[in-house]
């Protein structure tokens, strides 16, 4: 028999695998394995029927996966571990489609133990324009690190800047501002993402050194 547990909420994957290991699984002996213990030839003596020294066993296994060559073998060798009088448990982490479904057509019983995802609430990025129409430069930056650090996209950042910079010239506020100030930020946040890249500037570092040489 074969059990494949995978997935990122660890806690609750070995509390099934020592629920299961407590079930009362048939076996003399258990053995442990993982992706640096792992061995070809003495898997191959697992699968292959019973020990010299034991009738029937339990072989564990853990984040062997991480290793390609191991999963190409276990793969390889999957019929022959399904046919075996011993049972094989896999721990393992993230595992792709093609791996599981070959597991599921060997008849093993397979589970997945993902962590609930955590929904982020979306971060206010005008809370960015705000500061930069007040020309707070400390919050400028404050609140352009929590952007980034939410997610925002960079283009989107300096979407909101340019039309904050836009939105000053049509209604006149230049209390903070000259207008030619604002027209000179307008004109280069416009272009400064696509030519950081150009020249091959990181694009983020790009963007935060420039809002902070603009006041």
């Amino acid at each position: 028999m074969i059990y494949l547990f995978y997935g990122d909420d660890i806690k609750n994957k070995h509390k099934t695998y020592e629920e299961l290991i407590k079930s009362g699984l048939s076996a003399s002996e258990i053995f442990r394995i993982d992706k640096n213990s792992f061995n070809r030839a003495e898997m191959e003596n697992f699968y292959s029927g019973s020990g010299l020294f034991f009738k029937k066993c339990l072989v564990v296994l853990t984040n062997v996966f991480e290793r390609s060559e191991n999963l190409d073998f276990i793969l390889e060798k999957i019929s022959s571990l399904a046919d075996s009088p011993n049972t094989f448990i896999f721990l393992e982490g993230k595992l792709n489609k093609p791996v599981l479904e070959s597991f599921k057509k060997a008849g093993a019983e397979v589970k997945v133990f993902d962590q609930p995802k955590i929904k982020k609430e979306r971060y206010n990025n005008f809370l960015l324009a705000d500061a930069f129409g007040k020309k707070d430069r400390l919050h400028l930056w404050i609140y352009f690190r929590q952007a980034v650090d939410n997610g925002a996209g960079l283009e989107e950042l300096a979407g909101i800047l340019f039309w904050k910079a836009k939105d000053l010239i049509l209604k006149r506020d230049f209390k903070e501002f000259k207008e030619s100030e604002l027209k000179n930020f307008a004109g280069r946040i416009s272009y400064l993402l696509p030519e950081a890249r150009r020249n091959g500037l990181e694009a983020e570092y790009a963007l935060e050194r420039f809002l902070l040489e603009t006041f």
